[in-house]
C-alpha cells in the first residue's frame, strides 16, 4: 500500500525515534471522570464482607467514565469484594496523568494496613499492578526505585512471553540446546551462556536484596519473585530445564 511504512525502507523500528511513541503512551491516560472515592479514613475491614455484585450485561449506557471502569472490574474481580474493587479503582486512577488528590495517600494506606489480605487474596495479576503503581507514587525513593524495576521485569516478560506465544511451544516446554542459532544479539550485547551465564543472578538477586530496604513494596517485591521462582511457565525455568538436560547428558 502506498506510503505504508516498511521496515525494509527505514533502519527505524519506530518511525520518528522513541520519543514518537509518548502521544501513544498519553493517549489513555486522561483522567476518571465521575464519583469521588471514599474518604481517607474510610474502613477497610468493613468492605471486606462486601460481596461485589454480579456484572450486568451489556453495559449500561450512559456511564461516567469511573462507573465504566466500576463495570469493567465487577466482571474481571468477579467473587471478591469492595476492598478488591476499591484497591482495582486506585491504580485505574493513579495510572493517569491527573486523578483525584486523596487517591495516592489512599492507595498507601491500604498497602500499609492490609499488605497481608492483599497479597494472600488479590491475583498476582493486580500484585503486579500494585508495585508499578508504586513506582510512580511510593512514598520513599527506595520504594518508587525498586517498583520501577520491578516493573521493567514484569514488563518485558510480558514482551517476550507474548513473542515466545507465536514459536508454537507452549510456556513450559524449553527449546531445544541442539536448535540454538548463533546469529549475533542485537545492539551488540555480548552472547549469554545459558549453561554458565549469571544474568538471571545480577537481575533477580539485586530486587531480592534491595527489598530489604523497601519499607512499602519489599514484601510485596519477595513475594513476586516467590512466585516467579515456582511458575512453571518463566524463562527462567526453561532455562532451568535446558540445564538440567545438558547436565544429564555429559
Amino acid at each position: 500500500m502506498k506510503g505504508r511504512f516498511s521496515l525494509h525502507q527505514s533502519n527505524e523500528t519506530f518511525p520518528g525515534g522513541i520519543g514518537g511513541l509518548i502521544p501513544q503512551y498519553q493517549k489513555r491516560r486522561a483522567r476518571l471522570t465521575g464519583a469521588d472515592l471514599p474518604p481517607l479514613d474510610v474502613d477497610f475491614d468493613a468492605l471486606k464482607p462486601m460481596p461485589l455484585p454480579p456484572q450486568t450485561m451489556p453495559r449500561p449506557e450512559g456511564l461516567t467514565r469511573v462507573e465504566k471502569k466500576r463495570h469493567m472490574l465487577l466482571g474481571e474481580l468477579q467473587g471478591h469484594c469492595e476492598l478488591a474493587l476499591l484497591h482495582g479503582l486506585l491504580i485505574s486512577h493513579l495510572r493517569k496523568h491527573t486523578y483525584p488528590e486523596s487517591a495516592p495517600a489512599l492507595f498507601r494506606r491500604l498497602w500499609a494496613e492490609q499488605e497481608a489480605w492483599l497479597l494472600d487474596t488479590l491475583p498476582t495479576r493486580w500484585l503486579i499492578s500494585a508495585i508499578i503503581t508504586f513506582a510512580e507514587h511510593g512514598a520513599s525513593e527506595a520504594d518508587r526505585n525498586l517498583a520501577a524495576r520491578m516493573n521493567i521485569l514484569f514488563s518485558l516478560m510480558k514482551i517476550y512471553e507474548a513473542e515466545r506465544a507465536f514459536s508454537g511451544h507452549p510456556p513450559q516446554t524449553p527449546f531445544r540446546t541442539q536448535n540454538r542459532n548463533k546469529s549475533p544479539l542485537p545492539v551488540g550485547m555480548k552472547d549469554f551462556s545459558v549453561l554458565q551465564g549469571d544474568l538471571e543472578a545480577n537481575l533477580l538477586a539485586p530486587l531480592w536484596r534491595d527489598a530489604e530496604q523497601a519499607p512499602a513494596v519489599g514484601r510485596l517485591t519477595r513475594h513476586l519473585l516467590a512466585v516467579l521462582n515456582s511458575d512453571d511457565g518463566t524463562v527462567f525455568r526453561r532455562f532451568a530445564l535446558m540445564r538440567e538436560k545438558a547436565t544429564k547428558a555429559r
